[in-house]
């Protein structure tokens, strides 16, 4: 599987709608990937915690509107990373959204956890209630966003659900790098999945720079790739069968004898 990773900054002097069209030529700079995938909220800028009200869309909205066209230019999947998704009550998400090669959207996922330490994303954003997996051509896909990297059983409850990759977008902060690097090696080592972990860059409202560092990490921790801390877009080409190897080698996930329950994450994703 071919995969670009495309590592974008969102600069607080930057409206949303330049930046889609930025993200757009970062994107066709990706031709020939498979697979592409953004960061969190970066249109609206993941610490431009005052915009979330006025850059909430839905999902026929501006964001997913130009990656529909994107995914179709290309011919692949693109994961848009997420968006500040406002639905038909009103209520703000912060949703990651897949799109298949035709531009339909193949999968949403809703971020469970959201974030309040020195962050007003659990003030503003309603936590996702629901738990699925893609079926693509690429595999099955799963996705969990930022926040949801220290919550094992988030994880685990993929895994039961077939994934074997897993679709990062994040906004982290380089104040915390190493939780990021250790936190995505740990979560592919041990749900035994491929982790493609896409990070924001640069430096967002209120001064917070962000770690970039996007990487790709296999079911024995290798790291496949891994960006530096700015705006870039970082190929890689992936062999999908290491997952189900590495499974059949080393078969940690069936020697289990207390699964973590997922009971509580009722209902699918698009």
């Amino acid at each position: 599987m071919k995969v670009a990773l495309v590592q974008l900054a969102s600069p607080p002097d930057e409206t949303a709608a330049d930046r889609r069209v930025r993200a757009g030529q970062l994107v066709e700079s990706a031709r020939g990937a498979e697979l592409v995938v953004l960061p969190e909220l970066w249109a609206a800028g993941y610490f431009s915690f005052d915009a979330y009200p006025d850059e909430a869309e839905t999902l026929d909205g501006p964001t997913v509107t130009a990656g529909r066209e994107w995914a179709r230019r290309l011919g692949a999947y693109v994961h848009l990373g997420s968006l500040v998704e406002r639905d038909a009550a009103g209520r703000l998400f912060n949703t990651a959204v897949l799109l298949a090669p035709d531009g339909t959207i193949a999968h949403t996922y809703r971020k469970v956890h959201v974030f309040g330490y020195a962050s007003r994303e659990a003030e503003l954003l309603t936590p996702g209630e629901t738990l699925s997996v893609a079926a693509t051509e690429l595999g099955p896909i799963g996705a969990t966003t930022c926040y949801d990297l220290r919550f094992p059983e988030l994880w685990r409850g993929l895994v039961d659900r077939g994934a074997k990759t897993v679709v990062v977008p994040a906004a982290w902060p380089a104040a915390r790098r190493e939780h990021w690097r250790m936190f995505t090696s740990c979560r592919a080592v041990e749900e035994q999945v491929v982790v493609i972990a896409v990070n924001a860059a640069g430096t967002q409202r209120g001064g917070v720079e962000l770690a970039g560092t996007s990487r790709i990490v296999d079911p024995w921790g290798t790291v496949l790739a891994e960006a530096g801390s700015g705006e870039e877009v970082l190929r890689c080409e992936i062999d999908q069968s290491i997952v189900d190897t590495v499974r059949a080698e080393f078969p940690v996930l069936a020697d289990r004898r207390w699964p973590v329950s997922t009971a509580d994450f009722t209902g699918a994703g698009v």
